[in-house]
């Protein structure tokens, strides 16, 4: 394992920025019942309500399995930009994806830069590009390449 690092504080503001924040609990599309940043699971169900700061912890647990992931599956060295992007894609995609991806290929052949613009090729659902999602990869791509603009854009629920 070439990485042992953790989520920093602008790699958590991403996953903030596109998760958005719910206190209440909710159904997401699918019918899921969902709380704070994204959180799912047997502990959500109707009328709950959280705190922004219990939202902020339900999130550093649930991101926690992205981050070992990205330090097991990634064999060269990263940047805390690139390792805080990746988290973030991991989240949002899941492990299994990331595990075979090209982006991954990318990585770990050392080819950042077609690794970065690899990113950007997962903004699809349902065949077509979300916009969101789009704004999402952008924004990952962009703290990635150590650019200032990440937590930029409007947040969208990608």
């Amino acid at each position: 394992m070439k990485n042992n690092l953790s989520y920093s504080g602008k790699g958590l503001a991403l996953t903030k920025q596109f998760e958005g924040l719910r206190l209440g609990a909710y159904q997401d599309s699918v019918g899921i019942w969902t709380i704070g940043y994204g959180h799912t699971g047997l502990d959500v169900h109707p009328k709950l309500t959280i705190t922004e700061e219990r939202a902020t912890e339900l999130l550093l647990k649930d991101v926690a399995s992205a981050v070992d992931s990205v330090n097991h599956l990634v064999s060269v060295a990263l940047t805390q930009n690139q390792f805080d992007a990746l988290v973030d894609f991991v989240f949002n995609v899941g492990a299994a994806k990331f595990a075979g991806s090209t982006l991954l290929r990318e990585i770990n052949s050392g080819n950042f830069a077609a690794a970065a613009a690899q990113l950007l090729l997962w903004c699809h659902g349902g065949g077509v590009v979300l916009p969101g999602l789009l704004q999402r990869r952008k924004a990952a791509e962009s703290l990635f390449l150590g650019l200032d603009n990440t937590a930029h854009g409007a947040r969208a629920g990608a």
